[in-house]
């Protein structure tokens, strides 16, 4: 699923709207700094991406903001910690998504508030550039006759890439057994090396392989092309009807935060995602800005785990 950054005429004019109407209302109240709540280890895209957001908000309002990393349980400790604080506006978390987990932590729409979307990307399906396969159609049918030959690593179970994965099975009617990471850096190591024939990842950690000519992109998720891989088809494109497949970053805070509050918080975030900084390091991931009302981030994030919930129960899909 798309979310469209700005190609509504609509949408725009609303984002320019609350813009507007955040520089009418009163200073962003400072007597405390917002807590921003990362789940995952420093320096990986969302660390980074919420980092560059943060700035930006500090930097127009005067407000301190402290980005606290909390890793563990693919980010199910730290939507713990959000959800226990107190909903004043203070406390703010990134999600990453899609992400299931066996035990389903603290959720958008329940005991978290959607306040705006952060981004949203590709994933690329590479294998070594050696390899006699050369296209994505070639590989379908090759998985096809030989169900046993192919594997693909991500960088997790139950994260946006593994979930990907058994969309293409599902899908394209094949069978490839996942290998799961703890993080994308061994997999990209490993796809390099040859010791696996493919990975599913993110754009940004394979994209230098891919141009130095050591891997081959087979296809990106989405329904549209990747801006960073010119020439590379979408999954569509290569005969797997219907498939679209993102990876996404939202802002919540916790649920019975004062919705002026998160109109506050909305207008700054669309504001920031959008400015020439941040920007640059959301293309830097192959990402692209999205603007949305709260309610929008909401219904695409619940939605979201929706579809990919049902998935993993039509598919048997292991999640320990």
């Amino acid at each position: 699923m798309k979310i469209r950054s700005c190609l509504a005429a609509s949408l725009c004019l609303l984002a320019m709207a609350t813009t507007a109407l955040h520089a009418q209302t009163k200073p962003w109240p400072t007597e405390k700094p917002i807590t921003w709540i990362v789940g995952f280890a420093p320096g990986g895209t969302l660390d980074v991406l919420t980092r560059a957001v943060a700035k930006r908000i500090a930097e127009r309002t005067g407000q301190s903001v402290v980005v606290d990393n909390r890793p563990g349980a693919t980010g199910a400790i730290a939507q713990q910690a959000v959800a226990r604080a107190a909903p004043d506006g203070y406390t703010v978390i990134s999600l990453a998504g899609p992400i299931l987990t066996a035990q389903t932590p603290p959720q958008v729409g329940k005991e978290l508030a959607a306040v705006a979307m952060l981004g949203q990307g590709p994933m690329v399906l590479v294998g070594p550039a050696s390899s006699p396969i050369t296209t994505l159609q070639d590989l379908i049918k090759d998985a096809k006759s030989n169900p046993h030959r192919w594997s693909y690593g991500s960088s997790g179970t139950g994260v946006s890439q593994h979930l990907a994965g058994e969309l293409l099975k599902s899908s394209a009617g094949i069978s490839m057994t996942h290998i799961p990471y703890k993080g994308g850096g061994q997999a990209v190591t490993d796809v390099v090396g040859g010791q696996i024939p493919l990975a599913l990842l993110g754009v940004s950690p394979v994209l230098p392989h891919i141009k130095s000519g050591r891997l081959r992109a087979y296809g990106v998720t989405t329904a549209q092309h990747a801006d960073a891989l010119p020439g590379v088809p979408t999954f569509q494109e290569a005969g797997v009807n219907g498939y679209d497949a993102s990876q996404w970053y939202a802002a919540a805070v916790p649920a019975g935060t004062p919705a002026d509050r998160i109109a506050q918080l909305n207008a700054l975030i669309n504001e920031a995602v959008t400015s020439a900084e941040v920007a640059a390091v959301l293309q830097a991931g192959a990402n692209n800005a999205v603007v949305t009302t709260p309610t929008q981030a909401r219904d695409f994030v619940v939605n979201e785990n929706k579809r990919w919930r049902a998935l993993a129960t039509a598919t048997k899909m292991d999640l320990e």
